[in-house]
């Protein structure tokens, strides 16, 4: 394998990877640490050429790569080797290149347990079916007592209720309308979907009254409090918005890409300095 110096490119891979926010959360950061790498974004529409985006990534530059909607599941399947979260998954956010090859790493799952904790949960309602629904599944799995799933795809619902049910959950294939239902009896309400990132959006469970233990985990983060937050926040609901699952999920790559611990503080200041300038 060639020195890990030899490489200094991260970058984020996604539909609307221009638009996100962590090339301006990573670069401050690396640029304070001196060491000459740079992130940037790659917008790959979901039926874009990836396998010329995998022999990029393998290029000698080339550290790692975050993997966002709508391609974490092809990142799952085009890492040579996967670690337990990926595996259980099916989902990848991070591609490390190693030698010749990719590995396959998910910190949306570590995220999401140290943001949720081993709090049990009754009734976890997921709105959405992609990888932020199946990182949320996975962080649960053993602290949960029953799962509706639901998601404007059936074909995506079908899926993740399947994987559910092989982790052996008690878990049920809802539609949109039934779950606007089911939000208000849950003890936890997760965002998966893009609903929130529109000023104009409606909260994505509809609004009703929610639960006095329910908490809220809304993957979208955007120059706004979302609907979603908002009318959770209005209800004295606990939230999870999509910048604390930004947050947790970067400083979990920090021992990943071999950085000192000291660069975890320096995403958490710069993040808070990201937020409050939006």
């Amino acid at each position: 394998m060639e020195p890990r110096t030899q490489a200094f490119r991260l970058v984020l891979i996604g539909s609307a990877a221009s638009q996100a926010m962590s090339p301006g959360l990573w670069n401050p950061v690396l640029a304070r640490l001196g060491n000459g790498w740079t992130y940037e974004a790659w917008d790959v529409p979901p039926h874009g050429d990836l396998a010329q985006v995998r022999r990029r990534l393998l290029e000698r530059d080339m550290l790692a790569a975050n993997v966002t909607m709508p391609h974490k599941h092809w990142a799952a399947e085009t890492a040579d080797n996967a670690d337990e979260s990926v595996r259980l998954s099916g989902a990848c956010n991070l591609l490390l290149r190693a030698g010749g090859g990719l590995e396959g790493h998910n910190t949306d799952i570590t995220a999401a347990e140290v943001l949720l904790g081993n709090t049990y949960q009754r009734h976890a309602l997921l709105l959405g079916a992609g990888g932020a629904a199946r990182a949320a599944l996975i962080a649960i799995r053993k602290h949960v007592g029953a799962v509706s799933i639901t998601d404007r795809d059936p074909h995506a619902s079908a899926e993740l209720l399947e994987l559910a049910r092989e982790l052996g959950l008690d878990a049920r294939g809802v539609t949109w309308e039934q779950a606007q239902e089911a939000a208000a009896g849950a003890s936890l309400i997760v965002n998966a979907t893009p609903i929130g990132k529109s000023r104009s959006d409606v909260p994505a469970w509809g609004g009703a009254a929610l639960a006095p233990d329910a908490v809220l985990y809304d993957f979208v983060y955007a120059r706004h409090t979302t609907a979603t937050v908002a009318c959770a926040q209005a209800m004295g609901v606990r939230c999870i918005d999509g910048w604390d699952h930004l947050r947790e999920q970067a400083v979990a790559m920090v021992p990943l890409l071999g950085l000192d611990s000291g660069a975890g503080s320096l995403l958490q200041d710069t993040l808070v300095r990201l937020r409050d300038t939006h």
